[in-house]
């Protein structure tokens, strides 16, 4: 059988198995005579992308971006907050960085987790030291920001057609 080389040279090469027809040869890619070894991949563009394979990129791009993204190591205010919602934002604001999704995600959940507790009124500052709140967040957002899977991440995105209202749009100098 011979193949295509990158500079026009055919090689013979030999195999101890039983030889077969060049017509068999023709019906495998990689067995195919015509394929050009020295031809750079060509890198598809969105458009062309299944709308998974695109969200997947998306979800490896965000990941990739919110691993830059150190978490501050200094706190030194004291954030009053009622929600667990309320909190996140504030604490965007006073930093200047996102949350990421599955984090904000998580206070959510955190916050309708208390529909229909006694405490549901109460403000959580009233429970929760405010330090002891922010650094609990400060922690998930760091497991998330570190360990999170993009295939698990666009996974959800796909789920979840209005994921975007979670990605926060702030983009802080690296």
């Amino acid at each position: 059988m011979k193949r295509a080389m990158p500079f026009g040279d055919q090689v013979d090469i030999s195999s101890d198995e039983s030889s077969s027809s060049d017509a068999d040869d023709d019906d495998h890619p990689l067995l195919n005579d015509n394929v050009e070894i020295d031809q750079p991949a060509k890198e598809m563009t969105s458009e062309e992308m299944s709308p998974e394979a695109a969200m997947i990129r998306r979800a490896e791009m965000y990941q990739e971006y919110m691993k830059l993204i150190p978490v501050p190591i200094h706190r030194g205010s004291v954030i009053p907050f009622t929600s667990w919602t309320g909190l996140g934002k504030s604490i965007k604001q006073l930093y200047g960085q996102p949350l990421h999704y599955l984090t904000n995600i998580r206070l959510k959940q955190w916050d309708q987790m208390r529909t229909g507790h006694e405490s549901e009124d109460t403000p959580l500052d009233t429970l929760f030291h405010p330090c002891k709140a922010e650094a609990s967040i400060w922690l998930v957002e760091e497991v998330h920001r570190l360990t999170t899977s993009h295939c698990q991440l666009a996974k959800l995105w796909l789920a979840d057609p209005i994921h975007h209202a979670f990605i926060d749009p702030i983009f802080p100098k690296i």
